[in-house]
């Protein structure tokens, strides 16, 4: 692609398109796959007419994605995906990880490097590479930002399933270096997080801006662009489906303002895009 106006620029990067706003850079980086049939959407999601979705034995391929945010002294890394690891939950969903760390590298970034990680929420995909086996941080200088309702439900209750080393590591890791997040706030210059809970309860979104420009990086918010054209459907993992279709429906309508775009951790290719509205709504890339 090349430049869209002023104050955005898309660009090849090692994993998908990059995006600039402003001075600002967002690489998106896949950690692996994550395989859906319609039943991860409800019982009632068919893949009768979004078989370009849906395109082989009926499933949806698509990525488990993390962002690179570069701005001119930090570097911020939004999710951290599933890591080295395998999760099957049958015929609904299949997650496989792992190349988070390959995806950096291509980006001329080790983890060394990282100043914060953003984790829009904590379900596995989404925080797996934060601690080893044994706990220790995989991004020694990085503070972690995450929604506060997160570190209860998934933290504190061992009934909610998480990996064991990760909440082995959150619990222990030294509290200055995490920031539980209960409203909206800044991140660093140019990159705040939003609170979009629904999905789970302290999930986050991010915006990237630079002047008048937006790019919303919205987590499981938004799960597959699918969802405009179904707003019935609703993803497996929602744990108050009600709030999270308003928040998704809100999400939409910031994604059809003049100069904002966006793209959630699970967006086909991970391309950036936004609504277009005239006679309906239709998602463009």
């Amino acid at each position: 692609m090349g430049k869209n106006d002023q104050g955005r620029h898309h660009a090849p990067s090692p994993q998908g398109v990059q995006l600039r706003i402003g001075d600002i850079e967002i690489y998106p980086i896949a950690d692996g796959t994550f395989r859906a049939s319609p039943g991860y959407f409800g019982d009632h999601a068919t893949a009768e007419g979004h078989e370009d979705y849906f395109i082989r034995d009926g499933k949806a391929w698509l990525p488990i994605g993390c962002f690179l945010i570069r701005t001119r002294s930090r570097r911020v890394l939004v999710d951290a995906g599933l890591g080295p690891a395998m999760r099957d939950d049958g015929d609904r969903r299949l997650l496989i990880g792992g190349q988070l760390l390959v995806g950096l590298r291509a980006a001329g970034v080790s983890p060394d490097d990282i100043d914060a990680v953003i984790c829009t929420h904590l379900h596995a995909d989404h925080c797996g590479w934060l601690f080893d086996l044994v706990g220790a941080p995989v991004f020694p200088s990085a503070r972690l930002w995450f929604g506060a309702a997160d570190w209860e439900h998934f933290v504190l209750d061992p009934r909610v399933w998480m990996f064991d080393h990760i909440r082995y590591g959150l619990r222990n890791i030294d509290g200055s270096r995490m920031h539980l997040v209960t409203q909206d706030t800044t991140v660093v210059p140019g990159v705040d997080v939003m609170m979009t809970p629904g999905h789970t309860p302290g999930h986050l979104s991010v915006v990237v801006s630079s002047g008048s420009h937006r790019a919303l990086l919205l987590g499981d918010a938004i799960v597959c662009p699918l969802q405009l054209d179904e707003p019935t459907w609703q993803s497996m993992g929602d744990v108050d489906p009600a709030l999270a279709a308003r928040v998704r429906e809100r999400l939409f309508r910031e994604l059809a303002q003049e100069n904002t775009e966006g793209v959630g951790a699970h967006f086909p290719e991970l391309r950036f895009g936004r609504v277009m509205e005239g006679r309906g709504r239709t998602w463009i890339t």
